[in-house]
């Protein structure tokens, strides 16, 4: 049971690198963390708490991410920053070493993120929390909003392909995904909140239904039948 009197009156400030899959994600935990009582930071507005997603599919990406994570501890100084994502994934030391880094999780942790924020005071250490890439099992729904009308919803993750000049799959694990059901019920979910269009993402679509034995034609056509949405892309 997570105490959630310790989120009281805390702000948080998001921050994302990299693909829509990265953005979708970063959704997703902030209404996380809003359920549990902490405020979204204003725009300009300093924040107790900083959520930064990262990316790594290149060295140039993990330079841009190291001077986000330093830019960002500056704007907000004496916040607890997390850090996720790729980059977090494959080379946490690296982020360790940056003075006022508190916390990084792995891709298996980050969905988790509330249960690791149960202590907000700062250490002089960050704490590294990265499980080995055979462990990355975890599928966790994503979807968030552009604009008023267009969503991006997450239907698959991962890759088993281990290209040689690809990291995503020590990055993101092997290809999973959502049943198709729970992917039309956060379908309706958009459409609920005004959504009309919406853009499908995931590392490999093409790899949909491996592990709930499903095909893509099917979720097009289960998708379809959403209310209220006029495109899906």
């Amino acid at each position: 049971m997570i105490d959630r009197s310790v989120f009281e009156n805390k702000t948080a400030a998001y921050y994302t690198l990299g693909c829509k899959l990265n953005f979708a994600e970063t959704s997703a935990l902030g209404r996380q963390l809003t359920q549990a009582g902490i405020t979204r930071a204003r725009k300009g507005q300093r924040a107790d708490i900083c959520i930064i997603n990262t990316c790594s599919v290149t060295e140039l990406a993990d330079k841009k991410g190291r001077q986000a994570i330093r830019k960002i501890i500056r704007q907000h100084p004496g916040a607890f920053v997390v850090v996720i994502g790729c980059y977090a994934q494959l080379k946490p030391e690296e982020i360790a070493a940056i003075e006022g880094v508190d916390l990084i999780l792995g891709s298996e942790q980050k969905h988790d993120v509330l249960k690791y924020l149960t202590d907000l005071e700062k250490k002089d250490k960050s704490k590294i929390v990265v499980s080995e890439t055979k462990r990355i099992k975890t599928f966790a729904p994503s979807l968030s909003a552009d604009d008023r009308t267009r969503y991006f919803l997450k239907v698959q993750d991962g890759c088993n392909y281990f290209c040689t000049y690809c990291t995503i799959p020590f990055a993101r694990g092997r290809s999973r995904n959502a049943p198709i059901a729970q992917l039309v019920r956060q379908a309706e979910e958009a459409a609920g909140e005004g959504g009309k269009e919406i853009v499908l993402t995931g590392v490999n679509i093409g790899d949909f239904g491996r592990t709930t034995n499903e095909s893509f034609f099917d979720l097009l056509k289960a998708l379809d039948e959403v209310e209220g949405i006029e495109r899906f892309r």
